[in-house]
């Protein structure tokens, strides 16, 4: 037993010491690049100028408000937009995997929204809402939506049918059953659904931001692309990845407990 986790500690290791060292070939390739002259800063900065402009940022105003402040108002209207989505999107899910009518009755619709683009929402946004905080939520709505309702969907339908029928002998109501044993059993897959969700939530606003807003991470990015500041657009998108790397590590981390609490159940 100790043995394998000897090599499984060994491996760990290794594994996080390639990742390391990825990354750190990666910088120093860029920096080498950018340090080269083959292009100009305008072109490619280099990692120790987007430092310095993310640093910068922190403390004064780019289009109009630090990067902090640039970044909460990105983080309130994904919230906004995922949570709806969240919670319109997991009854409905639930909803057609339980009631063949309903599931027939809304697929017509519910097929035709889920392959529109999220930014093809963006000229209803514009016209809607304006540049206002409705605009962004829709469009993060319209991202995430889909992806929680097919995966609640395919968690009700892998419900087991034995334990359906059990529960109904027992006298447990449609709705008790929903509750009981649909939701329990889906959860696994309603929490993979709203990681898929909140990634494609988080992309969806930032697309949004460099059109329909007058403040968030994508709008200082395209202030930067206006200005030629080329650290501070760099900044910004690495900021983005940074934030969307820790959202996507919370529900990570959501999902191995509710999986290991599952297993143990």
């Amino acid at each position: 037993m100790s043995d394998g986790a000897s090599e499984t500690g060994r491996r760990s290791v290794g594994l996080t010491a390639l990742s390391v060292l990825s990354v750190s070939g990666f910088l120093g390739i860029w920096f080498a690049v950018a340090q080269s002259g083959l292009l100009p800063k305008m072109v490619l900065p280099s990692p120790w100028d987007v430092v310095t402009a993310f640093q910068h940022s922190l403390y004064t105003p780019f289009a109009g408000a630090t990067m902090s402040q640039h970044l909460v108002a990105s983080l309130g209207r994904f919230l906004s937009g995922f949570l709806l989505a969240v919670a319109l999107g997991v009854p409905t899910g639930l909803l057609m995997g339980w009631f063949a009518p309903f599931r027939y009755a809304i697929a017509p619709f519910f097929e035709t929204f889920r392959f529109i683009a999220p930014l093809a929402w963006v000229p209803f946004a514009a016209l809607w809402f304006g540049t206002g905080i409705g605009g962004p939520i829709l469009i993060v709505f319209s991202g995430s939506f889909a992806a929680a309702v097919i995966n609640t969907f395919q968690g009700a339908r892998m419900t087991d049918p034995r334990l359906i029928e059990a529960c109904r002998t027992l006298g447990a109501s449609p709705w008790r059953l929903i509750i009981d044993v649909l939701l329990p059993s889906a959860t696994p897959s309603i929490i993979a659904g709203v990681r898929i969700a909140a990634a494609l939530g988080w992309q969806s606003l930032i697309g949004a931001e460099l059109i329909v807003a007058s403040s968030g991470v994508g709008y200082l990015i395209v202030q930067g692309q206006g200005s030629v500041e080329t650290p501070i657009v760099m900044a910004g998108m690495a900021t983005i990845g940074v934030v969307g790397l820790l959202i996507d590590w919370a529900l990570r981390l959501v999902e191995l407990s509710v999986t290991r609490n599952w297993r143990g159940a």
